[in-house]
């Protein structure tokens, strides 16, 4: 599933086709995704222009004239494809899963812009979701009522994980899983995180707090190196597994970079550390480190 880096990645290719642009046309070929989508869809978006493209922890978010606002996830292998005016072939902006989708039956939405642009949202195995939110409700929405704080902005601090993990006995991986906690982060990104910062991904997450509920210095060493991977992620145009491509159809190249994920088994790239990495299981979910630096 895309994660931070990816759907960011998406927003950026979409934002300057959508933006301030109005949609002349939506065409929706099916009654549901992993929900049904909105009553009356056509209907409520035609005619209307689009005011902002954004995102919020891994959904789009597209606020359209009028007082709605298009909520977007793209599950497991939703993509979008910008068709600009005529064009015969589309640029790719979110190609997720190898030998599964970019097919035109798999095409369940386009919006066709006054701009003579046509966004097709493509989904093979569909698992993304499309919703209509009013805008004044959207921060009280169930989508959004409990997500946590955006890594990238100033408000994901040693001092807000440190409240946050204080006394929980959950593990650390499982803790910044959680989009109560950190929105956007998923299982590649904590992965690379916890190892540039040296730390276990069993230990409990109580070890991101002192005593006295103040940052450990666990949790000050582990903010920068989350920022700083999302980042370098974000530079890199995401992480291309199987078939990603960001939004000028090249594909992400942080995959290049990962020090641990899905490395199991190859020599830890830390300077002076002679350690393997390894692959366990928690909670269903691969998680790989380096047993000797990660601590």
């Amino acid at each position: 599933m895309p994660e931070l880096p990816e759907v960011e990645t998406v927003r950026r290719g979409l934002a300057p086709v959508m933006e301030g642009v109005r949609i002349a046309r939506l065409v929706q070929r099916r009654a549901d995704l992993r929900f049904p989508f909105p009553e009356r869809f056509a209907a409520r978006v035609e005619g209307r222009h689009v005011l902002r493209v954004g995102r919020r922890a891994k959904y789009l978010i597209c606020e359209i004239e009028g007082g709605e606002t298009l909520v977007m996830h793209l599950g497991m292998s939703g993509r979008f494809e910008i068709k600009p005016g005529d064009a015969e072939y589309g640029i790719p902006v979110g190609d997720f899963v190898h030998a599964a989708g970019g097919e035109a039956k798999h095409d369940h939405v386009t919006l066709q812009m006054s701009s003579g642009a046509a966004i097709t949202y493509n989904d093979a195995r569909r698992f993304g979701f499309m919703l209509l939110i009013p805008t004044a409700e959207l921060s009280a929405h169930a989508l959004f009522a409990d997500i946590g704080v955006e890594p990238l902005g100033d408000e994901l601090t040693a001092a807000h994980l440190a409240a946050r993990a204080r006394g929980r006995k959950t593990d650390l991986k499982a803790f910044l899983l959680d989009q109560r906690h950190v929105a956007g982060l998923g299982n590649i990104y904590v992965a690379e995180a916890l190892y540039r910062a040296r730390l276990n991904p069993k230990k409990p997450a109580s070890v991101l707090a002192l005593r006295n509920g103040a940052p450990s210095p666990r949790a000050v060493r582990l903010v920068p190196e989350i920022k700083a991977v999302l980042e370098a992620a974000l530079q890199a145009g995401g992480s291309t597994l199987r078939d990603y491509r960001q939004a000028d159809g090249e594909r992400g190249t942080f995959q290049d970079r990962f020090q641990v994920y899905g490395r199991e088994g190859k020599t830890c790239a830390g300077a002076g550390c002679d350690g393997a990495i390894k692959r366990i299981v928690q909670a269903g979910r691969s998680t790989f480190y380096c047993p000797k630096c990660q601590r």
